[in-house]
């Protein structure tokens, strides 16, 4: 037995502690024989030293244990979901099969347990989630809503303890998968606690700066904004008592994600956000009396403080798929500052912060296993049309996004995502009216497939008989079954014209006595510019490639070949980086760059800027050449989660004797010279040149970019450091 495998003396007690903890919270549902089981099971497991720990050392027994703990106080799902954690790393160890868990402890069990084997399958042949295991990881996760939930709650217990890992790279990339799946999953399933907290920790290990820099900036005004809240709530406090409504009040302050989000959005610092907190009115109701009674709160608050109608969500009447209800207002309290408030019942906000599985406490109420099979019924379906490059993407967009509520001609109810066309709800209703679709009536009057619907927009779908799906309706369409729909139609008649162009091609070449050849046609295909298959042949079909010229190309290529044999190509896809064998000897795979690099295409990201002494990291392109990186552009994590196939480790050697581009953000008071101030530091340094400046001016501020072209990281720190001790300047950052 390896010793590292080994629990230390202090995860023992940490291990007992925890045990005991969900022993407590699982005793009324525990069967005698699931401890008696669990505990003999274990300790083969235990004893054969066979359980690895993961990549953050933690020990797999202990972090299963704290994940029970979250799944049971947290999520509120119990028995089931927590035993099939607990064996699920029993099954894949060949310490129990699936039927003895069946057996031992119930069918339900062994589902979960089979759903979890497949995602520790799926990982273990990629550890990044791209385009085509994600849809394997949601099939997986569809098979049972239970295994959705057991899944977040290990990634939740897993970002809480590796705060102190030394792996730094594993904690970014279980970092960016947190913040790119797990927290969008967590928001549908209206886990907003868990949701908010995977965004925040992500934040922390992704731009700990940024985050640090918002935390220090709360606790610095939590004394004002408390008194604020104080002051805000005082007057409601009485006026709701009067009216003997049961009822408590908290303010609930942004999350730091959130407040990034806009900081990043607005372009703004931490001082700009207004909105930095929410009032949060929840009453205790009986369910008869719920709607009547938030209402109520909602007349005496706006008769109390100026409301804002475009800041009203009502999703008391109409509930979010995901179950959540709620009324939202914002309005204008003291000192003119608008507040945000949230009115609901203790049974609104128990499924609010524990998301759909505190339906299961309501059964019978709002159907709550309902919408979320309706959800998973709609990725099974996005799933269909095969190899969908983009359903990530559309996956992450469909989760966040608003909804507006569209009806048929016979009043049938339909949720779409806010921006959603007359398009997009010809398919939700079925995919052939979808295929035919030419436009809608709305009101008695006619609108195009573009129109983007409103809320409680009556729609009638007009269809042709003739009408076909067309390219540009991918740009028009905005839900992901939409999407999925019409790629599979194009799909569809792409392969229709390209059979029909392959027989039109072979009977001309008979008709010619030309013997068609296939790895011949390829390189005649090549040369002719195309590089994929159904583009040449659709270009056929189309007629933008001629039939004759495509011949006589062919004959030419065939005699060339006949002379000669054409060196053959190397793919893209078996690239491999190489560089000087002594500057990388001991240090694994990694891309070197530096002024004598030659036989490698590299550029230098434009998303990001990186300048020599940036910790970098090199993407291949889809054309062969390298893109190099900063390992903290905003676009990383996507890269990372999507291509992670594609990355390539990647650092600077020698010195940076390059000059290059970089943009920087300025905001400060508008003072008299200031600008001048700021050009004059530019130019002292004979190894900066400044190539653009920007300024705009407004309510005493000014805010501007710079483009300035320098050679080295330490260069750039320097110049941020001394335009920020100018004078007026509030806040210099790099874009």
């Amino acid at each position: 037995m390896d010793s590292k495998d080994i629990l230390s003396a202090r995860e023992k007690a940490l291990l007992r502690k925890r045990t005991a903890e969900l022993k407590t919270l699982l005793r009324h549902e525990l069967k005698e024989s699931d401890e008696e089981s669990l505990n003999e099971l274990w300790a083969q497991a235990l004893e054969a030293g066979t359980l690895q720990r993961d990549a953050f050392g933690m020990h797999p027994l202990l972090s299963d244990v704290e994940t029970g703990i979250v799944l049971a106080t947290e999520i509120g799902v119990s028995r089931a979901a927590v035993l099939g954690l607990l064996t699920n790393r029993l099954l894949a160890g060949g310490f129990i099969s699936a039927e003895e868990i069946g057996r031992r402890f119930g069918d339900d069990v062994a589902t979960i347990v089979k759903g979890l084997t497949r995602i520790n399958e799926l990982y273990e042949k990629n550890p990044i989630i791209e385009s085509e295991n994600f849809k394997q990881l949601l099939l997986s996760l569809a098979t049972d809503m239970r295994v959705i939930l057991v899944v977040i709650a290990s990634r939740v217990c897993v970002m809480r303890n590796i705060k102190e890992s030394e792996n730094d790279n594993a904690r970014r990339k279980v970092s960016s998968e947190a913040a790119y799946l797990y927290a969008p999953l967590a928001h549908k399933l209206g886990l907003y606690k868990i949701k908010s907290e995977l965004e925040d920790l992500s934040l922390k290990y992704l731009e700990h700066d940024a985050y640090y820099h918002i935390k220090e900036k709360l606790n610095a005004t939590k004394k004002s904004r408390d008194a604020y809240i104080e002051r805000f709530i005082k007057p409601i406090d009485e006026r709701l008592k009067a009216t003997g409504l049961k009822f408590h009040m908290k303010g609930r302050t942004k999350s730091i994600h959130s407040i990034w989000q806009k900081m990043q959005k607005q372009r703004c610092p931490f001082e700009g956000v207004y909105d930095l907190f929410a009032i949060r009115i929840i009453l205790d109701s009986p369910l008869e009396h719920e709607k009547q009674d938030c209402w109520q709160v909602f007349s005496i608050i706006t008769d109390m403080y100026q409301p804002n109608p475009k800041r009203m969500r009502d999703w008391l009447s109409i509930p979010k798929s995901n179950g959540y209800e709620s009324l939202h207002i914002t309005v204008m309290g003291p000192e003119g500052k608008w507040v945000e408030v949230q009115i609901r019942t203790e049974r609104m906000d128990e499924i609010a912060e524990r998301g759909l599985a505190a339906h299961w406490r309501y059964k019978g109420v709002k159907g709550g296993e309902a919408a979320v099979e309706t959800w998973l019924q709609s990725i099974r379906g996005a799933l269909e049309s095969g190899d969908d490059l983009q359903l990530m993407d559309q996956f992450k967009m469909d989760l966040y996004e608003d909804e507006v509520f569209v009806f048929t001609p016979h009043g049938d109810l339909f949720k779409l995502p806010q921006g959603a066309t007359v398009l997009d709800f010809a398919y939700a209703i079925h995919t052939k009216i979808g295929n035919k679709c030419t436009g809608g009536r709305i009101g008695g009057r006619m609108v195009t497939l573009r129109h983007v619907l409103q809320s409680g927009d009556q729609v009638e779908i007009m269809t042709h008989v003739n009408q076909v799906p067309k390219q540009d309706w991918l740009n028009v369409a905005k839900t992901g079954r939409a999407r999925s729909k019409i790629r599979q139609a194009l799909k569809e008649m792409a392969a229709k014209d390209a059979a029909f162009a392959k027989e039109e091609l072979v009977r001309k070449a008979r008709n010619r006595k030309i013997e068609l050849e296939e790895a011949t046609l390829m390189h005649t295909m090549t040369r002719l510019g195309y590089r994929i298959v159904t583009e040449f042949y659709k270009a056929l079909a189309d007629g933008t490639l001629d039939m004759n010229t495509l011949l006589s190309t062919y004959v030419m290529q065939q005699r060339h070949e006949r002379g000669e044999t054409a060196a053959q190509a190397i793919s893209a896809d078996n690239f491999n980086a190489t560089t000087n064998a002594a500057a990388t000897a001991g240090k694994g795979d990694v891309l070197v760059i530096d002024q004598n690099m030659r036989g490698i295409e590299y550029t230098l990201a434009r998303c990001c800027q990186p300048v020599y002494g940036d910790d970098v990291f090199g993407f291949l392109t889809s054309g062969g050449g390298i893109k190099v990186h900063r390992v903290s552009c905003p676009n990383a994590p996507a890269l990372r989660s999507r291509y992670g196939y594609r990355i390539i480790d990647a650092r600077w050697e020698g010195k940076g004797n390059s000059q290059y581009g970089i943009t920087l953000r300025i905001v400060g008071q508008d003072d008299l010279g200031i600008v001048n101030n700021i050009t004059s530091i530019i130019s002292k340094d004979e190894k900066i040149l400044l190539r653009s400046i920007s300024i705009d001016s407004h309510d005493g501020l000014f805010s501007g970019t710079l483009t300035i072209m320098l050679d080295d990281l330490a260069r750039l720190k320097s110049l941020i450091q001394k335009l920020s001790n100018v004078r007026g300047v509030k806040n210099v950052e790099r874009m």
